[in-house]
């Protein structure tokens, strides 16, 4: 009998700072609140590795500021160029300062310099702390000086209970055993799980089939992990 193929009619969710899971990074997204207000005139750079929450919470500090009514500029860093858009009173953020050239180490520099003047507040990610990043020293020595968090990981038991909170409000029903298994045999970072349990839903879908832990091993093999 031939598989029964499901439309995902799940809408993509933007992110926001509300359905950021903050664990151990609420004084970072109270920050962040804070930073996507109108006349809120401050430098702040967080660093944390791939997967790490970085990107959602750059997009949602812009969501959230433009939500306020700040006019807000995003730019990525391998796209930035010699001169950064900004307004007076505005907040300019950018991903990956890592990945600046040099003409936009300059660019962001001087932004640093007329900051305070402008009213403008920044708000910059990069992969590592200020002082490991391979940046001119000028502009490192300014990243330093800004508010520096680092995005902490969720604890197994975070992501556990993140899993089993998306699971359920999916309709799920999942065996037992089935999030200890993905969590010792999947990549660790949040997004990935949720891609995984994201194919767990479509293919129980499907195959009509309960969520167990032999149809999990079948979409680890999907993604390329190994389960053994």
């Amino acid at each position: 009998m031939p598989q029964q193929l499901t439309l995902d009619i799940r809408p993509e969710q933007n992110p926001t700072l509300d359905n950021f899971i903050a664990g151990a990074n609420a004084e970072l997204v109270a920050r962040l609140r804070a930073l996507a207000q109108p006349r809120t005139f401050d430098a702040v750079y967080l660093w944390g590795p791939p997967g790490c929450g970085r990107s959602h919470l750059l997009r949602a500090t812009r969501a959230a500021a433009d939500a306020a009514g700040r006019r807000t500029v995003y730019v990525a860093g391998e796209e930035a160029g010699a001169e950064l858009p900004c307004s007076t009173g505005g907040l300019l953020v950018v991903n990956d300062v890592d990945r600046l050239d040099p003409a936009a180490q300059v660019a962001l520099f001087r932004t640093f310099n007329s900051a305070r003047l402008a009213g403008l507040s920044l708000l910059l990610a990069g992969p590592k702390p200020p002082l490991e990043l391979d940046l001119r020293e000028d502009l490192r020595t300014r990243i330093g000086q800004a508010i520096v968090y680092a995005v902490r990981p969720l604890s197994d038991e975070e992501k556990a209970a993140t899993l089993q909170s998306q699971a359920s409000q999916r309709g799920m029903k999942m065996e037992d055993g089935v999030i200890g298994y993905l969590l010792r045999h999947a990549e660790r970072d949040l997004p990935s799980l949720m891609a995984v349990l994201d194919e767990l839903d479509r293919a129980s879908l499907e195959r009509k089939r309960p969520v167990t832990v032999p149809l999990l091993k079948e979409m680890l093999h999907k993604f390329n992990k190994n389960p053994e």
